[in-house]
């Protein structure tokens, strides 16, 4: 996919004569039906990519493109002197377009093989040629600035597949005027009445706006020259994409955004960029909260600019953005400000160490399946930066704990950690971390790593490379430590269910395990949660929870079989669960149709049928779990606790959180041991659920330990 022999185009004549000579070549192919359609469209992706600055031989092979994928142009016809640079950006152009999102698709949801190697493919080219990958983001957004009369699915599919690749890789390489392009026309798709909602009120007050920045502009002008500072002042339009965020974010309307009415300041260096903040600020008063400084601390992608937001004139909040020229041009063209690199010369620092983090990003793994989630965490969604007390930066995903710290520094500091302390503070483990926040991790002298910590409802981990050190962990301990430690979980989780007569052995098979002893080596090992006994428990009662929580209202609906399965379009086929990967409800499922023994039904993130797929994909069928009843089974619970103010309102909103409908709650506290004993009835759907709110509860400062009531 790599195009280093054509980088100079010039070795082969003018650049123009390659443009002149694709506009020959055009107008002699006879014409046919959706020619003129296929020739329009890469004239228009030529001219969405052409600000970046491409050489005039790839802007040729983007004309050219949509003629070769829809079969009007042969790319071996394509041979003669002018031409022959122009098949290989093609090729890698077509490599580019094999990857879409399967229909249907939702965020959250993993991709199967092809997909995951489709999207590693796509990522790879950034490594060898990342111009061939604007183009693909431009040929994206050609499909949705000419959707608006496409039927709906259509519309979705693309606005879907814009942003959650695409956008989101526009942003990472820093190409914004793409990004935010993308963005907005999805937006309008997927949810079109707030899109139209916020356009229309910017619309209405849009000359009210321009009036006033007129005025800021004169005035800032006026102070910088006072001051000799040579500064380029404008208006910066707000984008509504990003206007719609920040009132998610934020929780507040239109009217209180301090960044809808915006100036941008270009000055020469970044000595000038520091003066004309104090100009700014000596102008109006600033707002506390509301600075940045991203030329001291540059954003992932290398983003400079410093940002500030005041009390302008009239009383009207104002956003200011202050940035040299340099660093304009780089905010605009993104990596295309370093063709430079690729063309022999300066080095840049910033830029190889983004190309070294996507080859060890994409370098092989085990399981494919999961590589949409690992690029989120890793290289799609925001970071932040936290400070180590020796003071280095350190780089995070969004919604990163102390934890996800902790395994960044170092694996054994993560294994060995035992808290936390933020800015001097000491914070639980499920801390979200915010960027400046200093932490100190508090480590004990042993790798005791908790399995509580692979739980994703539980907060522990925001990132899956630190979780994927977790459950390596444990894979390494011994067979023995393993089941003494999996005894411990499973007596554990059957005391707070109040399951105290259980047939443990029944659980293992219901979880496709010999006994209970392979069972305490899986949840030793870490391969089975804790959840996962609730689940089977859940299973081999059917619909129906144990007597004592049980329904006070008799169901007049015939309860479904919880474990039947569904295989769309088979009819009533045989099926077994496969022994490797045991699923269990509510886990992905697929079929794989065997030779004589029905259809055998694995997890999706199997590494046995990721195999088979790859070899035999015309065996995989779809399935799912068959539905159950929706019902409320109450339950009691006693919950031991230190007194503190606070605490029932802290365990009341955990019991919101996770949609638990309290019943009664009531409390007795022991005034000389400061003790309370709360008996909370509640209702609940399932013992899966019982058991996450019993281990978020006991996450609540000062709660000793919850049970369920006998």
């Amino acid at each position: 996919m790599s195009a280093r022999g054509a980088e100079n185009p010039g070795n082969h004549g003018d650049t123009g004569d390659i443009v002149a000579a694709a506009q020959s070549y055009l107008e002699t192919i006879a014409p046919k039906d959706g020619l003129g359609d296929a020739i329009d469209e890469g004239r228009q992706i030529a001219e969405i990519v052409a600000p970046l600055g491409l050489p005039e031989a790839l802007l040729a092979a983007v004309r050219m493109y949509p003629l070769c994928r829809d079969g009007f142009v042969d790319i071996k016809s394509i041979k003669n002197n002018q031409l022959k640079d122009l098949p290989r950006f093609i090729i890698g152009l077509q490599q580019l377009n094999q990857f879409t999102l399967p229909a249907h698709w939702r965020p959250g949801e993993a991709l199967a093989v092809q997909q995951s190697e489709a999207l590693r493919k796509m990522l790879l080219a950034v490594v060898s040629d990342v111009r061939l990958v604007l183009v693909r983001i431009a040929e994206q957004l050609y499909q949705l600035r000419h959707a608006k009369d496409s039927p709906r699915e259509t519309q979705e599919a693309l606005a879907l597949e814009a942003r959650e690749i695409y956008s989101a890789l526009a942003n990472r390489l820093g190409v914004w005027q793409l990004k935010w392009e993308l963005e907005d026309l999805s937006f309008r798709y997927l949810d079109p009445d707030a899109y139209l909602d916020i356009a229309r009120t910017l619309n209405e007050r849009r000359a009210e706006r321009e009036k006033f920045i007129d005025r800021v502009r004169q005035t800032l002008e006026q102070e910088l020259d006072e001051q000799g500072i040579s500064a380029t002042i404008s208006g910066r339009p707000k984008h509504i994409y990003s206007i719609w965020r920040k009132m998610q974010k934020k929780d507040r309307g239109i009217d209180s955004l301090y960044d809808i009415r915006a100036v941008r300041i270009l000055v020469d260096d970044i000595s000038d960029c520091y003066a004309a903040l104090g100009v700014v600020h000596n102008l109006w008063s600033y707002i506390p909260g509301e600075f940045d400084d991203y030329i001291a601390n540059p954003k992932d992608n290398n983003y400079q600019s410093l940002h500030t937001a005041v009390v302008g004139p009239e009383g009207k909040t104002l956003e200011v953005q202050i940035r040299t020229h340099e660093m304009h041009r780089f905010a605009e063209l993104g990596v295309a400000a370093h063709w430079r690199y690729k063309e022999g010369g300066a080095s840049q620092a910033a830029f190889d160490q983004k190309i070294q983090f996507l080859r060890q990003l994409l370098e092989p793994a085990n399981d494919g399946a999961d590589l949409l989630d690992q690029i989120r965490d890793d290289f799609f969604e925001d970071r932040v930066y936290a400070v180590s007390p020796k003071g280095d930066v350190v780089e995070l995903p969004a919604k990163a704990t102390p934890l996800d710290f902790a395994y960044q520094v170092h694996t054994q500091v993560g294994h060995r950690c035992r808290g936390a302390k933020v800015n001097g503070r000491i914070v639980p483990l499920t801390y979200h971390i915010e960027n400046g926040d200093q932490i100190e991790i508090i480590t004990g002298s042993q790798a005791k790593p908790s399995r509580d910590w692979l739980s994703p409802k539980l907060g522990y981990l925001a990132g899956a490379r630190a979780r994927a050190k977790v459950r390596n962990w444990f894979r390494h301990q011994d067979r023995d430590q393993h089941e003494r430690q999996g005894r411990e979980i499973l007596d554990r989780e059957l005391a707070r269910l109040g399951e105290k007569e259980v047939a443990t052995d029944l659980v293992a098979k219901q979880l496709k395990l010999k006994d209970t002893n392979a069972l305490c080596v899986s949840l030793g090992a870490g391969d089975l949660t804790s959840a996962s006994i609730a689940t089977a428990l859940q299973n081999l009662r059917g619909t129906e929870l144990p007597d004592r929580i049980r329904s006070r209202r008799s169901s007049k609906k015939r309860p479904t079989k919880p474990d039947s399965v569904a295989v769309s379009g088979i009819g009533d086929l045989m099926c077994n669960f496969a022994r490797c990967c045991r699923p269990v409800p509510p886990e992905l499922i697929v079929g794989y149709i065997t030779q004589g023994r029905g259809v055998t039904i694995h997890r999706q993130d199997c590494g046995n049928f990721l195999g088979l797929n790859l070899r035999h994909p015309e065996r995989i069928v779809e399935i799912s779990w068959g539905r159950q009843q929706s019902n409320a089974y109450p339950v009691d619970l006693t919950l031991h606790a230190f007194d503190r103010s606070g605490l029932i309102r802290d365990i009341t909103a955990v019991l919101a959180d996770d949609n638990a409908n309290v019943l009664d709650l009531r409390s007795h506290t022991d005034k000389k041991s400061m003790q309370v004993v709360m008996n909370i009835s509640l209702e609940i759907s399932d013992l899966p659920t019982l058991s996450t709110v019993i281990s978020r509860l006991e996450q609540v400062p000062n709660v000793v330990s919850v049970r369920r009531s006998t």
